[in-house]
């Protein structure tokens, strides 16, 4: 199965159908997980860890899963814990990729194209590393505008406070918005807020226990193919 859903897609939900905003995160949401792209930041992290603080690859390691856990990102530990990291800095020296790894994806483009409403990125990554993936891709002319972590004051998700941000920045009305993550706990604070919420993760996937989809509870949709799933929702949204 590739998607799993709550009912027919044949017929629209109700939520889908007053959507009006399509709120997508970027790392391993809009490309691939399979790219491995992330792996790229994951080691830099860790040598920025190393060079700032004067430690070895393990102590690195340590501190960085440790302040991901606790806080959602490494980043957001180093800030409340460290001031003297300059986040602008960080995030220059994790997002050095090489973005040869992410293919151009046309069908992505054209399933935007098609679909109806406006689409926004909400990441906790830097603006300048949203501008390039989405070039990358082909499909930055579709989205309206990038909400990254430096708009949010480097507060990022899962804390609500970030979601209140973006919804705040951009007029978005919760219940009239969809919002795509690959990360699990990112979408219960949306789903509390009202919002749509699609987790975009591989259905056999070692690092998480995929939930069961549910209008009732915080994950309403799961599939593992982002372009597959927006296909069928726009091809319900016009036999509605």
């Amino acid at each position: 199965m590739q998607n799993q859903m709550v009912n027919n897609q044949a017929e629209t939900p109700a939520n889908l159908a007053r959507v009006r905003d399509w709120v997508f995160d970027l790392d391993n949401t809009l490309y691939p997980r399979s790219s491995r792209l992330f792996d790229q930041v994951d080691v830099l992290m860790g040598s920025f860890l190393c060079e700032q603080f004067k430690l070895d690859r393990v102590a690195a390691r340590e501190m960085q899963k440790r302040y991901f856990h606790q806080y959602g990102t490494t980043l957001r530990g180093l800030l409340l814990h460290h001031p003297e990291v300059d986040p602008h800095h960080y995030l220059d020296y994790v997002h050095q990729l090489d973005l040869t790894v992410i293919e151009p994806a046309p069908a992505l483009d054209a399933a935007l194209a098609a679909l109806p409403g406006r689409k926004l990125v909400f990441t906790n990554g830097s603006l300048r590393h949203a501008e390039n993936v989405l070039a990358r891709l082909g499909v930055a002319h579709h989205f309206a505008d990038i909400f990254d972590v430096a708009a949010a004051d480097f507060v990022c998700k899962p804390d609500p406070d970030c979601y209140r941000r973006m919804l705040r920045a951009h007029g978005v009305t919760p219940t009239a918005a969809a919002l795509f993550e690959d990360t699990l706990v990112n979408l219960p604070p949306a789903a509390a807020l009202g919002m749509t919420t699609v987790l975009v993760t591989p259905l056999e996937n070692p690092d998480i226990a995929v939930p069961a989809p549910s209008l009732d509870g915080p994950i309403h949709y799961v599939t593992d193919d982002l372009t597959r799933w927006l296909n069928e929702t726009i091809r319900a949204l016009k036999s509605a």
